[in-house]
């Protein structure tokens, strides 16, 4: 039992992280998890969506990939959007080992090879990889939809169970 920002006690168990409402967990988060100089960096590429898949925005991500940045003009306008989107980030995901934006360009620049997934400590999947060129590029496309969210579970797992 650990008390919690409220000074409630609450019990870490699986049944307790479900049993509060993601946007209370959410909330409660403030940490710097995604950083804005890598944010404009990816939104150099920004036609293709990268930042934001990279900011944990998946479907607006495939939108701009497909309408190339809404033909431009959503790219323009998400030059004044990366500060907000990074807050939004880092109170949505959570802090830990696991660095978000390393793994980010792992997964960029070595995705297919599975260089990110071994970092995450998933081994077996990262090596899978390696031998599949990123399981013939859908494991590759998965991880751009789910990577934020797999660091996520895999930071609060290290953040509240292994102690």
């Amino acid at each position: 039992m650990h008390k919690d920002t409220y000074g409630n006690y609450q019990d870490p168990s699986i049944e307790s992280r479900y049993a509060t409402p993601t946007y209370q967990r959410r909330e409660q988060r403030s940490h710097n998890t995604h950083s804005v100089v890598v944010g404009y960096v990816a939104w150099l590429f920004g036609f293709m969506g990268c930042h934001r898949f990279y900011f944990g925005k998946p479907v607006t991500g495939t939108l701009w990939f497909f309408t190339l940045g809404l033909l431009g003009i959503g790219w323009i306008i998400d030059l004044f959007l990366i500060p907000s989107m990074d807050r939004q980030a880092d109170r949505r995901y959570e802090p830990g080992n696991i660095n978000y934006s390393l793994t980010w360009i792992l997964l960029v620049f070595l995705g297919v090879f599975g260089i990110h997934r071994m970092y995450m400590g998933k081994w077996l999947t990262g090596i899978l990889y390696l031998f599949t060129f990123g399981l013939f590029g859908i494991g590759y496309l998965y991880d751009l939809w789910t990577l934020n969210d797999q660091i996520d579970d895999l930071n609060y797992e290290d953040n509240h169970y292994r102690r």
